[in-house]
């Protein structure tokens, strides 16, 4: 019997355990899809035949169980994203052509063994928080069908709460792939802009568009995150990432005080803020009140400035030919841009710039900001009633996020006191804190114990935990005698190293017994095209002062280079220069040092 949600962590078990095949979760995906009562949720679903065949042919390709990051996950795409063989739409008929090649994200996640299931509704061109600006009829909330899913990306974020698919893609501008991940109860994770490439992405606003990911946990999200990230040449605002850390131990956390405290009569979701400043609270963070104004002004350009024009200049001369083709509510913010001119374009990027200075001040106080999702939610017949005002109450505190080139990562906080409806919190850092946030995304999702998607009761997985990891520390990953209880091992405990935790490497790496060393020692090598099933590997974390010291130490063949895990990340770790396991014994098939030497004893 399937978990009603089909999350990253439970389908890997799955499939680890022989307890199912991708053909049967694509089978479940199947009946599920066809019984949802929401029709609205696809524009272009996959046919049932082609997804079936799809699961055959990589079963047939790659056999061993998890042998890919994505090995057998079925996900869906906000259709504004080109997938190859399906139409790309934007929820405009009109505008609808059929893309040559995947969009760069979609490439990668299919190589991964990911399996699209469909592409989904959206607010036309991306523009609205809502989810009902759409030819093709408004996706609902999975608890409640009066009220909306919260858009742009409404489709992509119910598939995944309504449990017919693992994770999704959906798109963010001013918070789309943020705020319907709060009235589903789901994680969004909204990446650092430029972090995950926009090639073969409809623009919406091209300077500040991010693609982001809706999961059921933090876990998922990340490790779907680190398979789609990295550096795409054909995207000119693709940027090669610089981690940034935040400090764990004595993290400050911003929250919002006084008159900046708007949540539109929504009494219940304010609740859950505050409970969420408490779990925050508990869990070591020291607390600070922070002035939103600026960051408010800031949001206050993405709409009411310039930056409109950008939305104008995606699709100009289509708009000039087909202006009766679009939503009305999308018409009138399009045509809005029309009077704008080139000075007032270079004033509103004047007028950024000062307020990104005045907020420095606040990052000053605060290295996170933690600021409700959506301050309040609405029926599809209340948005529809007022579709402009009602949608920017949405937006209050997500519209800033990438003018201002941060990172977000947006989280359940919980259900109101009938426990009929979700809230959600956000937590908002600098640029390239993306890992960094996700410690505390994690453990803050874990406390307001609100379960994944439709289904409340649900507990996370401790699978899909993400460590903190500590300040000052290099991660390092070890696979012979440094893993725990091995003769090494002090040499990692010694300096004050810490173990994150136990995992495995990719499919493409193997283990062999180095002859004549003392303590015996494995070496390991990347092998591009072997397929087995990974190895165990530990991931340990070194104080940065003594990292320097423990690499100068390594003797040849062994040293430290890049390795790939099995979720798709990479760390530093030990590698075995390929010359000295030939003629060495192949331990590959033991899984691990640690089994090879139970097998000796």
């Amino acid at each position: 019997m399937l978990p009603i949600m089909l999350d990253l962590a439970t389908l890997k078990a799955l499939y680890a355990e022989g307890k199912a095949t991708p053909l049967d979760i694509i089978q479940a995906v199947i009946e599920r899809r066809a019984a949802w009562p929401d029709k609205a949720v696809f524009i272009t679903p996959v046919s049932d035949e082609t997804l079936r065949s799809a699961a055959e042919t990589l079963m047939a390709e790659h056999p061993e169980p998890n042998s890919l990051p994505l090995w057998g996950i079925p996900f869906a795409v906000k259709d504004n994203i080109d997938v190859a063989g399906l139409p790309t739409t934007a929820a405009c008929p009109a505008f609808a052509y059929q893309p040559a090649a995947d969009a760069t994200v979609i490439a990668r996640l299919r190589a991964a063994g990911a399996i699209v299931i469909g592409k989904t509704n959206l607010d036309q061109f991306a523009t609205g928080l809502n989810g009902t600006r759409s030819p093709h009829g408004a996706p609902r909330s999975v608890f409640d069908a009066d009220y909306v899913s919260g858009g742009s990306s409404s489709g992509s974020a119910v598939t995944v709460a309504a449990g017919f698919a693992t994770f999704s893609l959906g798109t963010d501008t001013a918070g789309s792939g943020r705020v319907p991940a709060m009235f589903n109860n789901l994680v969004g994770i909204k990446p650092t802009p430029g972090l995950l490439p926009n090639t073969g992405v409809i623009p919406a606003c091209k300077s500040v568009d991010c693609v982001t990911i809706f999961a059921a946990t933090v876990g998922d999200g990340v490790a779907v995150r680190k398979v789609a990230e990295g550096f795409d040449a054909t995207d000119p605002f693709s940027r090669r990432a610089t981690w940034a850390n935040l400090p764990i131990s004595s993290l400050c956390v911003g929250v919002l005080d006084g008159a900046e405290r708007e949540f539109f009569g929504n009494t219940e979701v304010e609740k859950l803020y505050d409970s969420a400043i408490e779990n925050t609270r508990a869990l070591g963070a020291t607390i600070v009140p922070f002035d939103y104004a600026p960051f408010r002004q800031a949001a206050a350009l993405l709409y009411d400035g310039p930056w409109v024009a950008e939305r104008l200049a995606a699709l100009e001369d289509f708009f000039a030919s087909n202006e009766a083709d679009f939503d009305p509510t999308v018409r009138a913010i399009i045509a809005g841009a029309k009077g704008k001119t080139a000075v007032e374009a270079f004033n509103g990027k004047y007028r950024l710039e000062e307020l990104r200075r005045i907020t420095e001040a606040e990052w000053a106080k605060a290295d996170v900001l933690l600021l409700p999702t959506s301050p309040t939610t609405y029926t599809v017949a209340e948005m529809q009633a007022d579709p402009i005002r009602r949608n920017s109450h949405f937006g209050r505190y997500t519209n800033f996020v990438n003018l201002l080139d941060c990172a977000a990562i947006a989280i359940p906080a919980g259900f109101d006191s009938a426990g009929h409806l979700p809230a959600g919190v956000t937590l908002v850092a600098p640029a390239f804190t993306d890992d960094a946030l996700a410690p505390l995304a994690d453990a803050l999702h874990r406390r307001a114990a609100s379960g994944m998607g439709r289904d409340k009761t649900a507990t996370l997985p401790e699978a899909s935990k993400v460590p903190a990891a500590p300040d000052a520390f290099i991660p390092i990953a070890v696979v012979g005698a440094h893993l725990s209880g091995m003769p090494l091992n002090h040499e990692l405990t010694g300096p004050g190293g810490r173990l994150l935790r136990s995992c495995r490497t990719g499919a493409d790496y193997q283990l062999f017994a180095l002859p004549g060393t003392v303590p015996p020692k494995p070496g390991m090598v990347q092998q591009p095209g072997f397929a087995g099933a990974g190895l165990e590997v530990e991931i340990w974390a070194l104080p940065a002062a003594a990292f320097g010291q423990f690499v100068a130490r390594i003797p040849a063949p062994l040293g430290i280079g890049k390795i790939s895990l099995d979720d798709g990340s990479t760390v530093s770790g030990f590698l075995c220069e390929a010359h000295a396991v030939s003629g060495a014994q192949d331990i590959t098939h033991h899984g691990g040092w640690r089994n090879f030497i139970a097998s000796r004893t």
